[in-house]
């Protein structure tokens, strides 16, 4: 190669900015980063090229304004709570919920002088016993876990709005293939990236899609301030995960509703909850905001013995157990020892997570291994 030949390089795939920090040629230079950040970048904390390739990406799909991508889905929702909030407000949160979004409203924004009460399914839509005056919000998931009750966004959205508090909304079970809830009046969305936008198991990251300016303004400076961000790397590996996002999910969909059909009709099953089946209670507003696609997530409930539940666990030999979910893998999990372990024992009785609760997470294998190795570990028990 000639001496001093530059050669043209084109990656097909973004490269991995793996640095904490870039250089500037002066200080005139490092002046121009601070009168307008957004033309180069400074410290990886602030901003990272492949933090912001996976930010811009779920904001288009889940058609938003902007979006900052975080270390995790707990951040992400810590982020999105203090965009709006400050010691002395308070706020909303569906009842069934993640279990650690559920320790962080009660168990630390407490810590910082906000308050949080939860609101029973059946009031989601009527929040007037609810409200405070210093009520700033409202957080709830598309498809709750673990039972997968189906919200009717557009409809909490009008209520929300009526009320004058914001609208946050979860949409890591659902994902932007069954729905968008920024389209129909929610003012921001969170997802774990760790689950189905990454859906590799091999990430743990968060993101919050903003549809106002002002308010990714604020998001952006959370991320920086309270050193949130997440590191080039998984950036890279979310980006990567979400050229196969779509494919992914349907298969994970399809699969979910085989399985449920199958447990549905197995004598050792005594309930599955999942929107596919026609005698789940949203039956119709999961089919009519997925366009009949009802997501990748179901539960079930088999004896209320922890012998039993140990013992279907151990029995199966394809599917894992793991206090997780979304991944190319189909695994179980249990509520009530993982998800909602942090929660109190009369908090879990009240929403009917018991032991024999089993969380289904479909992966992207054949249906037929995944009905087989589930007949084969219900006839054990």
């Amino acid at each position: 190669m000639l001496k001093n030949h530059k050669v043209k390089i084109k990656p097909e795939t973004t490269p991995i900015y793996q640095t904490s920090v870039f250089t500037f040629e002066d200080l005139n230079d490092l002046e121009g980063y601070f009168e307008q950040p957004e033309q180069q970048y400074m410290y990886t904390r602030f901003g990272n090229p492949n933090s912001d390739e996976l930010a811009k990406e779920v904001a288009a799909l889940e058609k938003g304004y902007g979006a900052v991508v975080t270390s995790s889905g707990t951040s992400a929702i810590l982020v999105a709570l203090l965009t709006y909030c400050k010691a002395g407000d308070h706020v909303l949160y569906a009842e069934e919920l993640y279990g650690g979004s559920i320790a962080l409203l009660n168990n630390e924004l407490s810590r910082l002088g906000i308050t949080a009460t939860s609101v029973p399914n059946s009031y989601l839509y009527t929040l007037d016993d609810y409200i405070q005056d210093n009520t700033r919000l409202l957080l709830a998931e598309t498809i709750s876990n673990p039972f997968v009750q189906v919200l009717d966004v557009e409809r909490l959205a009008g209520e929300t709005e009526r009320k004058g508090i914001k609208l946050l909304i979860d949409n890591t079970f659902a994902t932007p293939v069954l729905s968008k809830p920024l389209t129909t009046g929610t003012d921001i969305v969170i997802h774990s990236v760790t689950k189905y936008l990454s859906g590799h198991s091999d990430v743990s990251a968060g993101v919050v899609v903003y549809k106002d300016e002002n308010e990714y303004k604020r998001g952006q400076q959370l991320v920086r301030v309270y050193g949130l961000n997440l590191s080039p790397f998984e950036s890279w590996l979310a980006a990567r995960g979400l050229k196969t996002f779509k494919l992914r999910v349907k298969q994970q969909c399809s699969n979910a509703l085989a399985v449920a059909n199958f447990l549905n009709q197995h004598p050792k099953v005594e309930k599955v909850w999942y929107p596919g089946l026609e005698e789940h209670p949203q039956h119709e507003i999961a089919g009519k905001f997925g366009n009949k696609i009802y997501g990748a997530m179901l539960s079930f409930k088999i004896n209320d013995e922890l012998a039993t539940v140990n013992k279907f666990m151990q029995t199966l030999q394809h599917i894992q157990f793991t206090p997780s979910l979304a991944g190319v893998s189909t695994s179980i999990s249990h509520p009530e020892k993982a998800s909602h372990r942090s929660i109190s024992a009369d908090q879990r009785k009240r929403l009917g997570i018991s032991t024999g609760i089993i969380r289904l997470s479909a992966g992207i294998e054949e249906p037929e291994e995944l009905i087989a190795d589930l007949e084969q570990a219900l006839a054990a028990i």
